[in-house]
């Protein structure tokens, strides 16, 4: 059995800087990967037929780890069974790419155990048909995004700790892209700039993801008392840099809603994965 880790990620901003004549966003992100973790299990049987255990309330034909090995299949040239299990340590519908990581894990583990000789670029470019930022997962470094996520420029990022809230609502992405006041057309800019003054660099879905969900709002709020509050993705989770003058354990206990401490990480553990 195989056993690995599927690392969260953070949208350090998240700007729409046009929309594409096949409806699709143009955006600018930062993708920054923390040491969150679902942990995925790999069983390998005798028959042909693909099972998973840990995700019971999606359905499986549109559970995202299924769609990965179905991608996968006509380039293995040893396929087997297998048996998958899912620890969720990630919080679904959160903003924090847990399906996109998993579909991802799936891509890499799979590409190696079925032995279909996939280079990294091919992996990412079928894993693109799963989600816009399954790319960045199976690269599994922080990136500069650009285009709908996908046009990825790796950077170095310094180390840092974050508070994550997990307010209790589960945010409809499709409602706030569907929003008539969601900004879609913020300047391009660059990673150069991103580093002389990242408190300017905001999320254009906050605005209405705190006026649609007062659960997001409750927790920017309690956040902002403590340094600069953001949200990640089109929500639900919500972060902040942790500084010194911090009382994390305070921070923590009193906080509206479920809270992590998370580190950021250079590289996915999956970076470089062998069997």
């Amino acid at each position: 059995m195989i056993r690995v880790p599927s690392p969260a990620k953070l949208n350090l901003f998240l700007h729409i800087t046009g929309r594409r004549a096949d409806g699709y966003h143009e955006l600018q992100t930062i993708f920054e990967l923390i040491d969150l973790y679902d942990w995925m299990s790999f069983d390998p049987k005798t028959d042909f037929s693909i099972s998973i255990t840990g995700l019971e309330q999606v359905d499986l034909k549109n559970n995202l780890i299924y769609r990965a090995a179905e991608l996968l299949k006509p380039y293995a040239q040893k396929l087997c069974g297998l048996n998958i299990q899912i620890e969720k340590n990630i919080p679904m519908g959160a903003g924090l790419g847990g399906g996109s990581s998993n579909a991802a894990t799936t891509l890499i583990v799979l590409n190696q155990l079925w032995q279909c000789r996939l280079n990294i670029q091919q992996l990412a470019q079928l894993g693109l048909q799963l989600g816009a930022d399954v790319p960045v997962f199976i690269h599994g470094q922080n990136a500069w995004a650009e285009g709908i996520g996908e046009r990825l420029s790796f950077i170095d990022l310094a180390q840092k700790q974050y508070i994550i809230l997990k307010p209790d609502c589960f945010i409809s992405t499709q409602l706030l892209f569907s929003q008539k006041t969601l900004t879609r057309d913020s300047k391009p800019n660059t990673f150069c700039a991103y580093q002389l003054k990242p408190s300017s660099f905001g999320n254009n879905f906050e605005p209405i993801a705190r006026s649609l969900y007062p659960q997001v709002d409750e927790a920017m709020h309690y956040l902002d008392q403590f340094g600069q509050a953001k949200l990640t993705g089109t929500g639900a989770c919500v972060f902040s840099e942790i500084n010194d003058e911090m009382n994390i354990v305070e921070i923590v206990a009193n906080a509206p809603c479920k809270a992590y401490v998370v580190n950021s990480l250079q590289q996915s553990p999956l970076y470089d994965f062998h069997l």
